[in-house]
């Protein structure tokens, strides 16, 4: 079964995305960027959906730089969700590696179609 990991410090964000992906996948969730980068490691989810403002040690683009030059991590694909929507943002996500990029508020039914159609590709 295909494995994602939602890491996210709003549980209501994680709930929602982990609903609306139903029983089609396994989800994992993490409520900070050092908890998600250290499932990502034991894991290997295929796909990893990642907040960029979050509290603790690590944000999100940090977790998406340790994902993306982990070489045990190559194929994990990494989708952002963020409340931040500048373009200069988008272009920083995609640069270092994010497969989407997604601005909250979202619609989870576009989230689950790009994590489908990341996944296919």
């Amino acid at each position: 079964m295909t494995t994602i990991l939602l890491v996210d410090d709003h549980s209501d964000i994680r709930r929602l995305i982990r609903i609306t992906l139903g029983k089609a996948f396994e989800v994992l969730e993490a409520e900070d960027g050092k908890t998600g980068l250290e499932i990502a490691r034991r894991q290997k989810p295929d796909l990893v959906v990642l907040d960029v403002m979050m509290s603790g040690e690590l944000d999100g683009l940090q977790v998406l730089d340790a994902i993306k030059s982990d070489p045990q991590l190559t194929h994990t694909r990494v989708i952002m969700v963020t409340a931040r929507g500048q373009a200069r943002d988008y272009e920083d996500g995609v640069q270092r590696g994010a497969d989407a990029y997604f601005i909250k508020p979202f619609s989870p039914l576009q989230l689950v179609a790009a994590i489908k159609e990341t996944l296919a590709t």
